[in-house]
């Protein structure tokens, strides 16, 4: 009896202290640490692969165009990416560390605009892009350091260690990649129907600084113009980088088709036009 005692009392003590032990490592180096994400439902391949939530990929989507719309070198975008990665995992964060906001934990204390200009990841990311370029020389520093220059972070090497991540988004979201962004999207989209295709082409406009894209009569299948095939892509890998938002159904551009019930790129015969990106929502019900 006195064994089996003392054996439960060891285990308890090896318990305690392996919990002593998570604790110190959290503690100690929990910034470190790369946060396993709840859901995966966007893949990203591009030369190198990314997994992301829905949220997260039309953070990322997001930050990437107005990175392009302030024609910022590609670079800018995986500092920008980078940064957003470590800041709040690309997360739209309401709450952070002390008065940080947002998905640059951006403080309105430090004039970086009120809480709700900060929520908005349009107006984040346009002042994180606007801070980077002041920076000078930040075109040659390494990833961490470029960033550090506009964060001031107590972590200043932390952004380095999402550089590979943020360089394979880069490529998908900037159009040097095809077919590079499936995301499967749940059978109750957040929007359906001309409300989803309104906003849709609304918020498409305003991320790439498109003049003159309206919704369509028909709001369940519009195009958007394409110049080349870098620019298609691009609309294309954000529509779908959104679909779970705004109840994209299907896309189509470069001789691929994106659906939302496969949630893969598919390759097409005919209907294919080179110069414009087909798009679908959900009807509404």
């Amino acid at each position: 009896m006195r064994t089996r005692v003392a054996i439960m009392a060891a285990g308890v003590a090896v318990c305690l202290l392996a919990l002593l032990g998570v604790w110190f490592v959290a503690k100690q180096f929990g910034h470190q640490l790369r946060i396993p994400m709840a859901s995966r439902t966007c893949t990203v391949q591009a030369e190198g692969r990314v997994v992301l939530g829905a949220d997260q990929m039309a953070n990322a989507a997001t930050i990437a165009a107005i990175g392009v719309q302030r024609q910022m070198p590609e670079r800018a975008v995986v500092v920008a990416l980078a940064t957003a990665y470590q800041e709040s995992h690309l997360r739209n964060i309401a709450h952070g560390d002390r008065d940080s906001l947002g998905l640059f934990q951006q403080r309105p204390s430090q004039g970086w605009g009120t809480p709700e200009q900060i929520r908005d990841p349009r107006y984040a990311a346009n002042k994180f892009y606007a801070a980077l370029k002041k920076v000078r020389g930040w075109e040659k520093m390494r990833v961490t350091e470029a960033a550090q220059r506009v964060q001031r972070s107590a972590y200043p090497e932390a952004y380095q260690k999402w550089a590979d991540e943020s360089e394979v988004l880069t490529r998908a979201l900037v159009g040097d990649a095809s077919g590079a962004v499936a995301c499967t999207v749940g059978p109750t989209p957040t929007m359906r129907g001309p409300a989803a295709a309104t906003a849709l082409v609304q918020n498409l406009a305003l991320d790439w600084g498109l003049p003159g894209l309206t919704a369509p009569a028909d709001l369940t299948d519009f195009t958007v113009p394409a110049p080349d095939s870098r620019d298609g892509w691009r609309y294309a890998h954000w529509l779908v980088s959104h679909a779970d938002d705004h109840g994209v159904k299907r896309v189509r551009f470069g001789g691929l088709e994106w659906t939302a019930e496969h949630g893969t790129w598919d390759k097409v015969r005919n209907g294919d036009t080179p110069t414009q990106v087909l798009a679908e929502v959900f009807a509404a019900t």
